[in-house]
């Protein structure tokens, strides 16, 4: 069962709706009493990351979540900010991050960007492989994701990074430590790219 945090953040029903179309169970978790029977997790984020922090903290659900992913190594994706949430901190914000990736999240210096819309980072960018992972089964070197965000997970180990994207620098837009995942782009506004990233989630 696949299991979206609902934490006030993030754009749920898009993410269930791809689930729903690819006939795969899938919930919406708001309390400890959702997580129940989940074998996946999906963390969603828009925003600032403090208010996303402070709103994950003030759900609830922080302690049962870091129970299932640290000790009984559920699977989780985090999206978007829901990535930026699993490094240490970010420049963005004072709070502390989950810490469950080492690295750290920072702006884009927008001396470094040629376009004239410096940020946020917003439109279809494509990706470019570094390791290997089933996340990434069937996707092409240089598929295409949406993205909009204005900061980027700086991994502190080449290993946890999966691909790269530019923009200004080359960064991690997709990482992984275990079971731990993180996208930077949008797969539930991908089209066909992102909804073959969700269905190699429900693999993992």
């Amino acid at each position: 069962m696949i299991t979206i945090i609902d934490y006030g953040v993030g754009n749920i029903r898009a993410f269930r709706n791809v689930y729903e179309r690819l006939n795969i169970p899938v919930k919406v978790a708001q309390n400890t009493k959702d997580l129940v029977d989940t074998t996946r997790l999906i963390l969603p984020g828009v925003g600032s990351f403090d208010y996303a922090m402070c709103q994950f903290n003030k759900s609830g659900m922080r302690d049962k979540v870091e129970e299932m992913v640290i000790n009984k190594e559920v699977p989780i994706l985090g999206i978007c900010v829901g990535m930026q949430m699993l490094a240490l901190n970010s420049e963005e914000g004072k709070l502390p991050g989950l810490g469950w990736i080492e690295g750290v999240v920072k702006q884009f210096d927008s001396k470094l960007i040629k376009f004239k819309t410096k940020l946020p980072h917003m439109g279809w960018n494509s990706i470019s492989i570094k390791n290997e992972n089933i996340l990434l089964r069937q996707l092409d070197e240089n598929s295409k994701f949406y993205f909009l965000h204005s900061y980027y997970f700086e991994c502190a180990n080449s290993q946890n990074k999966l691909c790269e994207t530019e923009y200004g620098i080359k960064y991690s837009s997709a990482v992984n430590k275990d079971n731990i995942y993180g996208v930077q782009f949008h797969p539930e506004k991908s089209h066909s790219n992102g909804v073959q990233l969700l269905l190699n989630f429900s693999r993992v």
